[in-house]
């Protein structure tokens, strides 16, 4: 049995615990994983302390880990917009040898910058995008690493243990023999930044699909107030379904094209709160979305679905209010038209 490689995970927010946690609860045996942890906040170390994870009470604790025949691991799982200095911060205490690992949504660019740093002091850097959110512990984490090659290929039972297995998707057609790492949930997709920049991609593509159901269901519910048709063939001149979202989105998860985890979640949502009276409306967005756009931008390469689903988060939280107002302006003025009350269109009424 080799010696057991020295992991710390800083960060124990809602998935750098439970990247821990899989980790501890899913590694192989004949490659093991020594735990520490360490958070800015002690009760989160606690937490994780009572669970048997070795708790560090601040980075200076790395230095007992430097072991030039070890060297240690350090996974990094913060908010984007503290991640370069927490690396720094660790990388004080860190000897040459050791491998930073940034599992947070880094911008891919800012990878670049970090390992370049990193290794004027002989230390490793590691980008992996991490998806799964708090599902992660049960079901494993969807892995994008980029680094290079034996510096990734030393963290590999660390990411077998992560990862969800080929067992979570069935085999595409055409597919046999061993399966390979993309198969069991994680992949090398090439140098430092490959894996965030994948992982980038990845969650502008959620965007877009996030806005899809929601528009979907958002026009179906729209049939409660009734779609007139004032020119409709026959004489039917409205459509007044009462629809319910919890069963169609049920029905569409068995069988359809458009089953989905997402898909599963929106069910589960419905179930809980059926008129989705706990939210607001107003969407957040965090940085990849507006990174892909950019990128894309960058590349001279149409993203029109992924563009329209960041700027509709936008408009979810009143951001486009000042913009109405003036086009409702023009309209008075140039045809007297009256603004439209209570979300319904005038010539509706």
């Amino acid at each position: 049995m080799s010696a057991a490689l020295q992991l710390t995970v800083v960060g124990l927010g809602r998935m750098g615990a439970n990247i821990a946690r899989r980790i501890n609860s899913h590694i192989d045996p004949s490659t093991p994983v020594s735990i520490s942890v360490y958070d800015v906040s002690p009760d989160a170390v606690a937490t994780m302390a009572k669970e048997g994870f070795t708790p560090l009470s601040s980075l200076a604790d790395l230095k007992q880990y430097n072991n030039a025949a070890n060297p240690q691991i350090v996974w990094v799982m913060v908010p984007a917009e503290v991640t370069a200095q927490t690396i720094k911060a660790v990388a004080e205490h860190l000897e040459a040898g050791a491998t930073i690992i940034d599992g947070g949504n880094t911008f891919y660019r800012d990878d670049i910058a970090n390992a370049d740093w990193l290794k004027t002091l002989g230390i490793n850097f590691v980008d992996v995008g991490t998806s799964g959110g708090v599902y992660g512990l049960d079901r494993g984490f969807s892995l994008m690493i980029g680094g290079d090659k034996p510096v990734v290929e030393r963290l590999n039972p660390i990411f077998v243990a992560l990862a969800p297995g080929v067992a979570a998707a069935e085999r595409t057609p055409g597919k046999d023999g061993a399966p390979s790492q993309a198969e069991n949930g994680f992949y090398h997709c090439g140098p430092v930044g490959a894996g965030h920049y994948v992982k980038m991609i990845h969650n502008g593509i959620e965007y877009g699909a996030m806005a899809a159901y929601a528009e979907g269901l958002n026009l179906l519910d729209a049939t409660r107030n009734g779609i007139k048709h004032p020119t409709a063939v026959g004489g039917h001149t409205e459509t007044n379904y009462d629809l319910n979202m919890a069963e169609i989105s049920e029905v569409w998860r068995r069988g359809s094209v458009v089953a989905s985890w997402l898909l599963d979640l929106t069910a589960t949502a419905y179930t809980e709160d059926p008129a989705l009276a706990g939210y607001t409306g107003s969407v957040s967005d965090s940085g990849e979305g507006r990174w892909t756009v950019q990128t894309a931008i960058d590349a001279g390469t149409p993203a029109n679905v992924l563009s329209a689903s960041l700027m509709g988060r936008f408009t979810s939280r009143g951001n486009d209010l000042y913009a109405n107002k003036v086009l409702s302006a023009m309209r008075k003025k140039f045809g007297g038209h009256v603004e439209a009350k209570n979300n319904q269109d005038p010539k509706k009424k």
